[in-house]
C-alpha cells in the first residue's frame, strides 16, 4: 500500500510543498493529494492590489501540478481529526473523509477581527481572493459619485499600510484615512518611519494614531474616544487568525497555531506537519517566526526535508529559519526595506523610495513563478521509501512515547 501524503492548502507553501515532494519521493511508494477549496494560486501578497483595482494572475492549480501525478482535490476542509488520521471535507459532490499517513497543514490564515462588534458584518478585508473583490465591488460602487466618498484602513500593520497606500494611490478620487493603534509604523526605524509619513502626505491619507475603534458600523466607524469617522467602506486589516479546526486535538496556541518542533512536526501528533501561518515555528533567533510569505518559504522548505528525510530514512536537515526584513510596498513606485536584528527589531539601516519598490515587484512576480512551477530544479532523481520508516509505526510508537510523559 502508498503512503499517503495529504497537504491541506495550495498557497506559497502548499503548493512549493506538494511539488517537491512530488520531485523528490517515488510514485511508486507514496500518493500525493492536494486539497484547496478555490481552482486557482492565490496571490495572497498581491490582495490589498487586486481589491485596489489591479489586475492579478491567479493560475489554474491544475495547469500548476500537470506532470507531477499529485491529485487535486477541490474541497474545502471542515475538520482535521489526527486520532484516526482522517480529514473532513465538503466539495460539489457532498464530501467526505481522506485519510492520510503523513499530512502537511498550511491553510494559511484569515483575518481576525478580535471580536469588535460590526467588523465582520460590515467591515471588508483583504485576507481571501473572494473578500478582497468583495471590496474592490465597493470601491468600484464609490468612484463615480460626485461627493467625497470615504475608506477607513483599520490597522497600521504592514497589511494596513499596503492597502491604505494602495487605494490612495490608485483612487485618488477617494479620502483615504489609516488607523493606527499606536504610533504609525512604530516597528520601523527612525528613518523608514519618517519615509512612510511623507508617502502618506503624499498620497494624501489622513493617519489617526493612538486610536482605537470599537465597533464598525455601516457607515461609520466607532472610536474609544467616543467619536465617529464617517466611512463608506472600512477596510479590517487589524490582525490574522488561523481556522479554528486546526484545534482538532493538535497542540496549538491561542490563536490556533499549530505548535511543532525544529523539523516543522507537530509536537502532539508525528505524522502531522505545518508550515506558512498556520505553523507556530521558532526561528533560529529563538523567536516565532511571523505569518508571513518568507516564513512560508522558510517553514516549507523544512518541512519538506524533514518528510523526504522521515520517508526515506535519510538525515533529517535543518534548513535555515530567519526573518531579516519587513518589506512594504507603499503604491506602485515607492516602497521600504527595514532590515531586523536577531531580536526582531528594525535596525537603523533601510532603503526608501523606488528601488525597494522595484524590488517588492521583482519578489512577487519570482513568488508567482515558483508557485506556478513547484517541481522546477529539484533534484530528478526520486528517491524510495525506506522499507521500515513507513512512518505509521514511527508515528504510533513517538505519540505513545508522548502520551506516557
Amino acid at each position: 500500500m502508498k503512503h499517503r501524503i495529504v497537504v491541506l492548502g495550495a498557497g506559497y507553501a502548499g503548493a512549493y510543498v506538494a511539488g517537491t515532494l512530488a520531485r523528490r519521493l517515488s510514485p511508486e511508494d507514496t500518493e500525493i493529494t492536494v486539497v484547496n477549496a478555490v481552482p486557482d494560486f492565490v496571490q495572497r501578497m498581491r490582495l490589498h492590489q487586486l481589491a485596489a483595482g489591479r489586475d492579478i494572475a491567479a493560475p489554474k492549480l491544475a495547469d500548476v501540478f500537470v506532470g507531477t501525478a499529485i491529485r487535486l482535490r477541490l474541497a474545502r476542509v471542515t475538520a482535521v481529526d489526527p486520532e484516526r488520521q482522517v480529514v473532513a471535507v465538503v466539495d460539489a459532490d457532498g464530501g467526505g473523509e481522506l485519510g492520510y499517513d503523513t499530512l502537511l497543514y498550511a491553510l494559511g490564515s484569515r483575518g481576525d477581527d478580535h471580536g469588535v462588534a460590526g467588523a465582520a458584518e460590515y467591515a471588508f478585508d483583504v485576507a481571501a481572493r473572494p473578500s478582497a473583490l468583495r471590496l474592490r465591488e465597493r470601491l468600484d460602487s464609490l468612484g463615480g459619485r460626485g461627493e467625497s466618498r470615504n475608506v477607513v484602513v483599520v490597522g497600521d500593520g504592514l497589511t494596513g499600510i499596503e492597502t491604505a497606500t494602495e487605494i490612495a494611490e490608485s483612487r485618488p478620487g477617494l479620502s483615504v484615512t489609516l488607523v493606527a493603534r499606536g504610533e504609525l509604523g512604530a516597528r520601523l526605524s527612525a528613518g523608514a518611519r519618517s519615509h512612510l509619513r511623507q508617502a502618506c502626505d503624499r498620497l494624501g491619507i489622513t493617519v489617526l494614531e493612538h486610536t482605537i475603534v470599537e465597533a464598525a458600523e455601516a457607515a461609520q466607524v466607532l472610536r474609544a474616544d467616543g467619536t465617529a469617522l464617517a466611512s463608506d467602506a472600512t477596510v479590517w486589516t487589524a490582525g490574522f487568525a488561523v481556522n479554528p479546526f486546526a484545534a482538532g486535538g493538535l497542540e496549538v496556541t491561542e490563536n490556533g497555531r499549530i505548535v511543532v518542533d525544529r523539523t516543522m512536526r507537530s509536537v502532539s501528533h508525528p505524522s502531522v506537519y505545518a508550515a506558512g501561518d498556520a505553523a507556530y515555528a521558532i526561528g533560529d533567533n529563538g523567536r516565532p517566526l511571523p505569518m508571513s510569505c518568507a516564513s512560508a518559504g522558510y517553514t516549507g522548505m523544512q518541512a519538506t526535508a524533514a518528510i523526504v528525510g522521515r520517508l526515506t530514512g535519510r538525515k533529517v536537515a535543518n534548513t535555515k529559519l530567519v526573518y531579516t526584513y519587513n518589506h512594504i510596498s507603499l503604491g506602485r513606485r515607492d516602497g521600504i526595506l527595514q532590515m531586523v536584528d536577531d531580536e526582531g527589531q528594525a535596525k537603523p539601516k533601510y532603503m526608501g523610495g523606488r528601488k525597494p519598490a522595484r524590488i517588492k515587484a521583482g519578489i512577487l512576480k519570482m513568488s508567482l513563478w515558483a508557485a506556478s512551477h513547484p517541481t522546477f530544479g529539484m533534484p530528478k532523481r526520486k528517491h524510495r521509501l525506506a522499507a521500515a520508516p513507513d512512518a505509521t509505526a514511527e508515528n504510533t510508537a513517538a505519540y505513545a512515547e508522548k502520551a506516557v510523559e
